[in-house]
């Protein structure tokens, strides 16, 4: 595959510490690709990379074929959007929105045009004439995008630009961003430690851990299919009980839980030698809760049960003491009558989950 935005290679090393080692990755025109992964993964330091505020130490980054790493970062034609709006507080929106175009020498009747297009792009009709602290958080953040835009850059950097607004706010930001991301087709990068705002987003998402990218795939496979771990901790809710592996072939693994209970066919991640201790990875959604005994299933002692609108969380502990999470619909016939303290059978589709060894 050869990207619209290609890198290769990238390194980036502060003395000892390596901070981004051997990143490759190809971004397509007009995709949503985000970078998702805790702090000091890696993923900043490589947008920033991107951007030009910071050089590697080894690698290359590519735009249409081209290295961009020998162009200064205001020659690199790339729109960014930070955390903070950064808008300038003396000009108005009209004038903030401008700012890039009339820095590139653009006609004052161009420039009006334009700022009334990113305007309308942004539903900010009306706002020209305000100043940023005349106006919420969100709507900032709109005119920080609307600047962004304006001169049709080939590629938007945002980097966690959406972590400083409460939940609803974020959430109607991100429909916003999504939509005008459809509208203008630009290529999008963008950094979050946030799980659901990038699978709300996304077209596909690299996952970062250490420097390095552990995964990249759209959200289903990450959350369906994780190739790490560290990717399956991080992708959705998961909980992982020790086991022992007794067949591997062909992907596949048979297993032995402490209990006694054997399972076979479930996808095994790795190869599992002397020196591995393998874990079993089960989604709380995946489960399926019985109070009567079953063959193939977990015995679990209810811990506690929590109400969270359409779903309830059941928190139960293995009788060999391990922590194992359910979460069913609300409503589900399945919690008539089961009180905390409770014996319940926990059972799982084999597909449904995965071994890491």
């Amino acid at each position: 595959m050869t990207g619209f935005l290609q890198i290769r290679g990238i390194r980036k090393q502060y003395g000892p510490v390596v901070a981004v080692q051997d990143v490759n990755l190809d971004v397509a025109h007009g995709e949503f690709l985000t970078f998702l992964g805790p702090s000091g993964s890696g993923k900043s330091t490589t947008l920033y990379i991107l951007a030009g505020f910071e050089q590697p130490t080894k690698g290359d980054m590519l735009l249409k074929g081209k290295s961009i790493l020998g162009t200064p970062s205001h020659q690199r034609n790339i729109g960014m959007v930070f955390q903070r709006y950064t808008l300038f507080p003396h000009l108005t929106v009209g004038d903030n929105i401008a700012f890039p175009l009339k820095v590139r020498g653009w006609s004052k009747a161009a420039m009006t045009e334009r700022v009334r297009q990113m305007l309308t792009l942004v539903r900010l009709e009306g706002f020209e004439d305000r100043k940023p602290a005349e106006m919420s958080g969100g709507q900032q953040q709109r005119v920080a995008l609307a600047r962004a835009l304006a001169y049709d850059p080939p590629v938007l950097l945002m980097d966690e630009p959406l972590s400083a607004l409460d939940k609803k706010l974020r959430e109607e930001i991100q429909y916003e961003i999504r939509r005008i991301h459809q509208q203008t087709e630009v290529t999008i990068l963008y950094v979050t430690h946030d799980q659901e705002e990038a699978l709300r987003l996304s077209d596909r998402i690299a996952v970062f851990s250490r420097g390095v990218i552990d995964q990249i795939g759209t959200g289903e496979e990450l959350y369906a299919n994780p190739a790490t771990r560290f990717v399956a901790e991080f992708i959705g809710d998961s909980d992982f009980l020790p086991c022992q592996v007794t067949k591997q072939q062909g992907g596949r693994a048979e297993i032995t839980l402490p209990g006694g209970l054997s399972i076979e066919g479930i996808p095994l991640h790795g190869v599992v030698n002397n020196q591995a201790s393998p874990h079993l990875m089960l989604r709380p959604e995946r489960l399926s809760l019985s109070t009567e005994s079953r063959e193939k299933a977990i015995a679990a002692n209810v811990e506690d049960i929590t109400f969270l609108g359409n779903t309830i969380h059941v928190a139960t502990r293995t009788l060999d003491g391990n922590p194992l999470s359910v979460r069913l619909p609300f409503g589900h016939p399945a919690m008539a009558g089961v009180p905390k303290g409770s014996k319940v059978w926990l059972s799982f589709e084999p597909e449904a989950a995965h071994v890491f060894a």
